[in-house]
């Protein structure tokens, strides 16, 4: 691996630290505005709304551009949903023009992967990505938690007497906000690569059929179908998973919103142990076999439910990310260069998000009319362990020969 290589790494790092930062900003911003409960799975929603409603575009955009160019631009429209926030504008719609950011950039970020480096690195490069993901996952939970905490960040607050600056959850978008700049300044030195598939045409009636080729293109393909099933999967629940968390570290653990917060990070650390072990253990070639991990993943969500130590909570948070992790990393790198095969890389992620996203809108909206009905948070833990366990069975059954020749 080359510098250019670490200098995507890199970008990719501070823009996903600000990201999950200000996911907690922004929660602790509503709850400032006295919102109801159900408003923070809407939140998320608002997030990938774009992702579902772009994703026809976003593939042809990201390979129309160099890919460094199209994460900046991308993380300018993020740093601008930042400062609408801190204008007064409506968190939800704030933070939705934070995922046309977002939506624009993954495109983007994955996709220079399989245009910078040869298909046989694709597995340790998805794993520095994600491993390195996962990091800025932990410490934009602990930089979330901090700079929303009244004790950590109230003096501060009050020494500065910052213009628009009136809470602490402001506060905090501010610091994120730099964050998005830094992350914008590595953007500009990522290496420009060659565009491999550029896209036939801009005409967003030609990009929808196109996009719905690829959709179809992808399902049919037997590898590109069961990673495809897999990351779409694993994706909804790790969104609805991360909000389920605060509100079950609330019952079960008496955490306030700073601590739980600070409390996701473990299992985002979780992944990035399963992600270091699939790079050294599993083979693209026979990246299949590791969903009977996912499988045992959703049987380990139904222990949250008799846990009300912390020091078990960090035990089994850590050990279903890595089993998340060490099945997700292959299914990544598989998808990837299946699409980049049939029909480039942007095209595919796009293809790849829309999915991902479409079972995160959907399982978030599940959470948030079962919180508005005010269900137990122990009766959601068990349906949404049973749904994923079962989910991963059928997709494993269904498809555990696929790859028994070993092709690829």
């Amino acid at each position: 691996m080359n510098l250019g290589f670490y200098i995507i790494l890199a970008a990719q790092f501070f823009s996903a630290l600000a990201d999950n930062a200000l996911l907690f900003a922004a929660i602790a911003l509503l709850m400032e505005l006295n919102s109801p409960d159900w408003h923070t799975p809407v939140l998320q929603q608002a997030f990938i709304f774009s992702y579902i409603v772009l994703a026809p575009f976003v593939g042809a955009f990201a390979d129309s551009l160099p890919k460094g160019r199209v994460m900046f631009i991308s993380n300018i429209i993020k740093l601008t949903g930042c400062l609408l926030m801190l204008l007064g504008v409506q968190p939800l719609l704030a933070y939705c023009l934070v995922g046309l950011g977002a939506a624009a950039y993954s495109p983007a970020k994955y996709g220079i992967l399989t245009e910078y480096l040869p298909h046989n690195q694709l597995v340790k490069a998805n794993s520095w990505m994600e491993g390195l993901t996962v990091a800025a996952i932990v410490l934009g939970a602990l930089v979330g938690g901090i700079l929303i905490t009244p004790s950590a960040t109230a003096p501060l607050l009050q020494a500065l007497h910052l213009p628009l600056i009136n809470s602490i959850p402001e506060l905090a978008i501010l610091f994120i906000a730099l964050i998005y700049i830094l992350a914008a300044v590595f953007n500009l030195y990522i290496p420009t690569v060659n565009i491999d598939h550029r896209p036939l045409s801009n005409n967003p009636v030609f990009l929808l059929s196109e996009f719905w080729h690829n959709f179809k293109l992808l399902w049919k393909d037997p590898l590109g179908q069961v990673s495809l099933g897999v990351t779409t999967l694993f994706w909804g629940a790790g969104a609805t998973l991360r909000l389920l968390l605060i509100s079950w570290a609330a019952v079960a653990l008496h955490y306030d919103i700073g601590t739980a917060a600070k409390l996701t990070a473990w299992f985002a650390v979780g992944i990035a142990i399963g992600s270091v072990l699939a790079a050294r253990y599993v083979k693209l070639e026979h990246s299949i076999k590791v969903l009977r991990v996912g499988i045992a993943m959703g049987l380990a969500v139904l222990l949250m439910i008799p846990i009300t130590n912390s020091t078990l909570a960090i035990a089994l948070l850590i050990a279903m990310g890595a089993m998340g992790g060490y099945f997700v990393v292959p299914m990544n790198a598989l998808l990837q260069h299946r699409g980049h095969l049939l029909m480039g890389a942007g095209s595919s992620i796009a293809v790849q998000n829309f999915n991902e996203n479409l079972s995160i809108f959907a399982m978030l909206g599940l959470y948030a009319l079962m919180q508005k009905l005010h269900i137990s948070i122990y009766l959601i833990i068990l349906v949404f362990g049973l749904l994923l366990s079962g989910i991963m069975t059928l997709l494993y059954k269904r498809h555990r020969y696929v790859q028994d020749d070993g092709k690829i």
